[in-house]
C-alpha cells in the first residue's frame, strides 16, 4: 500500500511517520520539502489549493493521511478567510482528488466543532455548534469531505500535546523553568491526548480489515481534567523524574481572568466508545498517557530534550 502523509513535521505528523511506515510505501510532505533532521520530501502547502490535485495524481496513493491544518485558534478570529481556505477548501480539494484517484482519506478534526456547553461526553452524533472561526472552519472541512463521496475516516481529537511543535506540555515545562508561579485556567475541562497515541491508534485502525472503519470517530485519552489539573500533573511527573528540580506554584484561575480573542469550549470531553469497539481494547487514561510521553522523551525517541530545561533565575 502506498500512503501519502501530509504534514510530516507537525506534532501528529511526526509521530505518524513512525506509525504508518510499516503499512507500506510512505510518501511524506512538508511545506518546505524538508523533514526534521534535514532529509528531503515532497512539498505541499495546503494554502496552495491548486497544488493539491497534481500531487495526488502524481503520487497515486492508496491512502492519504492529512495531518496538517490551520491551528492558530485566536488568530483565526481575524484571519477567517485563511482558516477556511486551509481547513475547509483544502480538504475539499484533497477529498475530491482522492475520490478521482480511488484513494481513501484519513483526516483529523477537533472538539472545537462543539459548543462546549455539554455536561456529558460528546458522541460522534452529537449536534455540532462551533463558537469560533477555527471550529467553524474545521466543521466545514468535515462536511466537505463527506460531500465529496470519498472513502474517509475523520478522527476528532482534543487537547493534543507531544514532543514536537508548540503545545501545552512544552509550554508549561519551558515556563516552569523560568518562573516561580504560573496562573492556569481551571474551568475548562477536556482530555489531554498525546500525539503518539493518535498516531498509533490511526495505524491500528487502518490495519483492521473487516471492514476498515469509516465516517467519524472520537479519539482522545480516557478520563478528563482541567488545564490547571493537567499543568499540575505535568510538573508532578517532571519533578518525580528529575526533569525539573523545583516546580512552580500553579494557581487556578477562571477563564474570565485569561481573556483570549477566541472563545474556548468549556467542556471538551469526547466519548470514545466507538473507537474502543473497533480497537477491542481500552484507551489509556490521560495520566498514564502523560507518563508514556515522558518515557518516550527520556528514551531519546524525540529531539525534544526534556532533561535540558532551564533553571529558574
Amino acid at each position: 500500500m502506498k500512503v501519502l502523509l501530509l504534514g510530516g513535521n507537525g506534532q501528529v505528523g511526526h509521530e505518524l511517520r513512525r506509525s504508518l511506515a510499516p503499512l507500506g510505501d510512505l510518501v511524506v510532505t512538508t511545506r518546505d520539502g524538508l523533514l526534521t533532521g534535514g532529509a528531503t520530501c515532497e512539498v505541499l502547502d495546503l494554502a496552495d489549493l491548486d497544488a493539491i490535485a497534481p500531487l495526488v495524481d502524481r503520487v497515486q496513493p492508496d491512502l492519504v493521511v492529512n495531518a496538517t491544518a490551520y491551528t492558530a485558534v485566536d488568530r483565526a478570529e481575524s484571519e477567517r478567510e485563511q482558516a477556511m481556505r486551509i481547513n475547509a477548501e483544502a480538504p475539499r480539494r484533497l477529498a475530491e482528488a482522492c475520490h478521482r484517484a480511488g484513494a481513501s482519506l484519513v483526516h483529523y478534526s477537533t472538539d472545537y466543532v462543539f459548543s462546549g456547553d455539554a455536561t456529558a461526553p460528546y458522541g460522534e452524533e452529537a449536534p455540532t455548534c462551533p463558537v469560533g472561526a477555527y471550529g467553524a472552519s474545521k466543521l466545514a472541512g468535515e462536511e466537505a469531505i463527506r460531500e465529496s463521496g470519498v472513502s474517509h475516516l475523520i478522527l476528532r481529537t482534543a487537547w493534543v500535546y507531544g514532543l514536537h511543535g508548540n503545545n501545552f506540555m512544552r509550554t508549561m515545562l519551558r515556563l516552569g523553568g523560568e518562573r516561580e508561579e504560573l496562573r492556569v485556567v481551571s474551568d475548562q475541562v477536556g482530555c489531554p491526548t498525546p500525539a503518539w497515541l493518535i498516531a498509533d491508534v490511526t495505524a491500528q485502525l487502518l490495519q483492521i480489515r473487516t471492514p476498515t472503519p469509516t465516517g467519524v470517530l472520537h479519539l482522545v485519552s480516557r478520563g478528563k481534567t482541567s488545564w490547571h489539573g493537567f499543568a499540575e500533573a505535568i510538573f508532578e511527573v517532571a519533578e518525580r523524574r528529575r526533569v525539573i528540580s523545583r516546580p512552580p506554584r500553579v494557581l487556578a484561575i477562571p477563564t474570565s481572568e485569561y481573556p483570549t480573542p477566541a472563545r474556548r469550549p468549556a467542556y471538551s470531553v469526547l466519548d470514545t466508545t466507538e473507537v474502543v469497539r473497533w480497537l477491542r481494547r481500552e484507551l489509556p487514561d490521560w495520566r498514564v498517557a502523560l507518563e508514556g510521553t515522558f518515557d518516550r522523551a527520556q528514551k531519546g525517541m524525540s529531539c525534544f530534550r526534556l532533561l535540558n530545561m532551564p533553571e529558574k533565575r
